[in-house]
């Protein structure tokens, strides 16, 4: 696969592999067991530069593209950190990529500096009880207040904002009832989380779930949180386009981390289908064994590809919705059909607490649903691609 990519991502995935050698299967398993942010490799890869990877050199970054994020998120779920995608998304992702392209000069110096060395977290506020995959439909408000702005509302499914000193809240400052077209009106505002709690405008609960639990996951409530209007993210109502801007790396870098954590998984049927004997030979041996985990190669190697080619346009600034979608789309499908074919070679044993197996079988299934559902992927291709009538 080398052949596909430039010198600067190949140092990047060679480069982060050696930096979380450390950090096995067993590792991410007791973080994920303790409900534990894994600081040691977070602080492994602040280290070395690895967090910066996307913010601009004059503000102590490395200067690199998508392409290169998207490998080392690839490259760290590889390593057996399936949920690892989570640390990419959040602050190299969220954090320095949209203040990096949309921030303003001066939140550009006062934020970038401190994502490059691993000292500031992000997290974005953007799924609503009542408006999902319909990002349109979101209530939560921002009214002008003299020179601020008042957030009142809720969110849910709040990734890392226990850890954030940052949030980017997608909020509303024309109605959805009273916006025309429906994309109006949006406005994307930085809360500065910590400030907030303290002041107790803003809260949030925890959300126990069924896997991925290195990040919590929140409902976050929102009660006047006072917002500077020198914090507000590219133009009052005009926030839509920001988002989308931010839509896109997510699931591009979403799908990087289902390609590594498909990457993950395979290895270890691989090596379990090598070495377990019954009835006198390696299950390897057998084509209901071999065939299952070969197609898992094939379909793995597909997504990569797709993904590869959604960051190479988007850093280059063609169009790339439509091969988002299916790189999001076929990467999560990867990862969940080697985690369920890393179970059934394993057989019995899989779902012993002791193995790694069990674990990327829970991470595996949040991808179909999470940052988009599949089926929301499927229209998309339906109607952009086919041409196809909408059914939303």
């Amino acid at each position: 696969m080398d052949f596909t990519l430039p010198d600067t991502a190949l140092a990047v995935r060679d480069g982060l592999a050696r930096a979380v050698a450390g950090f096995d299967h067993a590792y991410w398993s007791r973080c994920d067991e303790e409900h534990r942010f894994p600081e040691e490799a977070w602080d492994a890869l602040a280290d070395g530069g690895w967090l910066g990877l996307s913010v601009p050199e004059e503000f102590g970054g490395g200067g690199q593209g998508l392409l290169e994020l998207a490998v080392a998120c690839e490259t760290l779920s590889a390593s057996g950190a399936t949920q690892g995608t989570f640390l990419y998304i959040l602050t190299p992702g969220f954090g320095a990529m949209t203040v990096t392209r949309h921030g303003t000069e001066e939140q550009r110096r006062e934020l970038l500096p401190g994502i490059a060395a691993g000292r500031t977290q992000f997290c974005l506020a953007l799924t609503e009880p009542d408006a999902g995959s319909n990002a349109l439909a979101i209530s939560t408000r921002a009214r002008r207040d003299g020179d601020d702005f008042l957030v009142s509302g809720q969110k849910i499914w709040i990734s890392g904002v226990d850890r954030a000193d940052w949030m980017i809240a997608v909020t509303r400052t024309i109605p959805a009832a009273e916006a025309s077209p429906r994309t109006h009106g949006f406005t994307l505002l930085l809360i500065d989380v910590k400030e907030a709690l303290a002041a107790g405008t803003l809260r949030y609960d925890p959300i126990p779930k069924l896997g991925g639990n290195i990040v919590t996951s929140s409902q976050v409530f929102f009660d006047d949180v006072r917002v500077p209007a020198h914090r507000v993210i590219g133009q009052v109502d005009e926030g839509f386009a920001v988002l989308w801007d931010i839509l896109n790396p997510e699931r591009i870098l979403a799908a990087a981390g289902g390609v590594g954590g498909a990457e993950a998984a395979l290895a270890l049927a691989v090596e379990h289908a090598r070495t377990r004997e019954v009835f006198g030979r390696p299950i390897g041996a057998n084509q209901a064994i071999q065939f299952p985990l070969a197609r898992v190669r094939a379909n793995t190697e597909l997504a990569r590809l797709m993904t590869y080619k959604a960051a190479w346009l988007f850093d280059r600034g063609l169009p790339c919705g439509n091969e988002t979608s299916i790189a999001k789309l076929t990467a999560a499908q990867a990862a969940w059909e080697a985690a369920d074919r890393a179970f059934q070679t394993f057989g019995g044993m899989a779902y012993a607490k002791e193995l790694p197996v069990e674990r990327l079988f829970r991470d595996a299934r949040i991808g179909k649903n999470i940052p988009v559902a599949e089926e929301l992927v499927l229209a998309h291709i339906g109607t952009q691609m086919l041409g196809l009538p909408r059914s939303y």
